[in-house]
């Protein structure tokens, strides 16, 4: 038998020679390998949006196989007793076949369904962190803009994959979607009717959803997902202050191995959680609602938690209308939703620069800011989120007044009185803790850490003694600069005691023993 020449590594090396020479791969794979990535917790939600949406790409690539839109009326005769002989639409039949007769379908949906909510609760939670940390300053404002974008299309793309299955629960969305749309100056009745194929239902709307969700809206959700990767890698990665960190450099891991392997770990990670959610707790069970009528609505009628917001804004507020006889009439949905849902779109995207003006702050920013450093901006974010909560909780009005046995009135003058006193409150008290935080700060930099120990002067006077974190210089001082990093507050964090282990709901009170081994593998950090 002949030999064969050469080894394995020599063949991968030949192999790898040739493409370069045709392909000129081997610089950018050299600097796509060699990309450096901080190493901190909150940077991995992003990961989290971005693994959500690939799985949510592999589980609609399974629905679109068996769903069918069509809006034809058909008599259910599938497995599902309780609903045999009722009439219905062909794309509920559809969806009833998809959960009881195609194996693995009903988890298939689930699992479609709570990685929607994943990939809507992970990028809203992102975006708070860069909002917080002002990770989108310069030169990110386009990144930041790109993400206010993909939230929003995520919200359209998730409420027409709600309306899909044309079940009870999602037709009454889609009965105040079009009402929405309605409201519209103009325009209103003519996109409508186009939309719907006609008076509301129509037998239309599900066919050009369908080509909208599976179709339109995932790849503009690609598109600038690829744009956002692209210009994470094209700039300089942002990172928490510390040692040796500044707005020139990046410390953390490489893309290979060390990222990659954490970042395929951390998918499998998530795809598996997502996939036990979906086999342990029950999700939009649409057997339950029956077909959607347009004549029969329900109470308890709730959508997913990201359209929910623009729910309760519409049941908080008041019944005004405006009308400009005989032209047209602004009925009162149009002011939460249409005009709501525009400043909900426009005013983040133009918060950087806004910001920026105000600021007078042009320079690139590579570092990131702690939250307590820029109070107003802080205190401006969870004056938003307040505000955000409470439309959420009114969006389920209903449902809490029933449960508490309390009045609907009362729930919903709660939400209008609340959605107006409660951001500004909470706007003083953030900006409040915010300055009480930096001048704790002050004083541990001026003054030096508590260490608990108490002395008696010889006045009889008691106090505490500090242990300051610099040594004084040539005039006694000790006071340092903050650097915008944290700032020490515990004795063992400065080296001066050792780090106690941590038990399973408290720390144990004795030194490990291997403390300066310990400080050296943080320090790696």
């Amino acid at each position: 038998m002949k030999r064969r020449k050469g080894t394995s590594e020599s063949l991968m090396t030949k192999a790898g020679g040739e493409l370069d020479d045709r392909f000129k791969l081997a610089g950018p794979a050299r600097v796509l390998m060699n990309k450096v990535f901080p190493d901190h917790w909150s940077f991995l939600l992003g990961e989290i949006a971005l693994f959500s949406f690939i799985l949510l790409l592999l589980t609609g690539t399974f629905l679109a196989l068996f769903f069918e839109p069509s809006m034809t009326h058909v008599t259910y005769e599938g497995s599902y007793v309780p609903l045999q002989g009722v009439g219905m639409s062909k794309a509920y039949e559809s969806s009833l076949n998809l959960s009881f007769e195609v194996r693995g379908g009903l988890i298939m949906r689930q699992m479609h369904h709570w990685a929607t909510l994943l990939f809507m609760a992970s990028i809203l939670v992102h975006m708070l962190r860069i909002f917080f940390t002002g990770a989108f300053r310069a030169p990110r404002e386009t990144n930041w803009m790109i993400g206010i974008l993909l939230f929003w299309l995520g919200f359209f793309e998730g409420f027409i994959g709600y309306s899909l299955p044309d079940d009870g629960l999602s037709g009454t969305g889609l009965r105040i979607a079009e009402g929405m749309t309605e409201s519209l100056p103009f325009l209103g009745p003519w996109v409508s009717a186009g939309l719907f194929g006609g008076a509301f239902p129509g037998d239309e709307v599900i066919a050009r959803f369908y080509i909208i969700h599976v179709f339109l809206l995932p790849l503009a959700l690609l598109a600038l997902i690829t744009v956002h990767v692209g210009l994470v890698f094209a700039q300089k990665h942002t990172q928490w202050p510390g040692p040796g960190r500044t707005e020139h450099n990046v410390v953390g891991f490489r893309m290979f191995p060390n990222y990659v392997m954490k970042q395929v770990g951390f998918m499998l990670f998530i795809w598996g959680v997502v996939a036990a959610m979906s086999g342990l707790f029950q999700i939009n069970p649409i057997w339950l609602f029956g077909p959607y009528e347009a004549s029969v609505v329900s109470s308890a009628s709730q959508p997913d938690f990201y359209v929910m917001f623009m729910d309760g804004l519409i049941r908080l507020f008041p019944a005004w209308e405006f009308r400009v006889p005989p032209y047209f009439t602004l009925p009162a949905v149009f002011w939460p939703g249409i005009v709501g849902m525009g400043l909900s779109v426009l005013l983040p995207l133009a918060y950087p620069l806004l910001e920026r003006r105000f600021t007078k702050d042009r320079a690139h920013h590579n570092l990131l800011q702690r939250p307590r450093d820029v109070p107003a901006r802080t205190s401006l974010g969870v004056m938003i989120v307040g505000f955000w909560i409470i439309g959420v909780i009114s969006g389920g009005n209903d449902v809490f007044a029933e449960t508490f046995n309390i009045s609907l009135n009362a729930m919903t003058w709660a939400g209008r009185i609340g959605i107006v006193v409660v951001p500004i409150a909470l706007y003083y008290l953030t900006f409040r803790i915010c300055l009480g935080l930096q001048q704790h700060d002050r004083e541990v930099l001026a003054h030096g850490l508590e260490t608990g120990i108490l002395m008696r002067d010889p006045n009889g006077r008691f106090y505490e003694v500090h242990q300051p974190l610099a040594e004084p210089d040539e005039h006694g001082h000790t006071e340092l600069e903050y650097n915008g990093w944290v700032v020490p507050k515990k004795m063992n964090r400065v080296g001066a005691l050792e780090p106690t282990d941590k038990g399973f709901f408290k720390s144990i009170e004795e030194p490990t023993g291997n403390g300066e081994r310990r400080d050296e593998i943080e320090a790696g950090k």
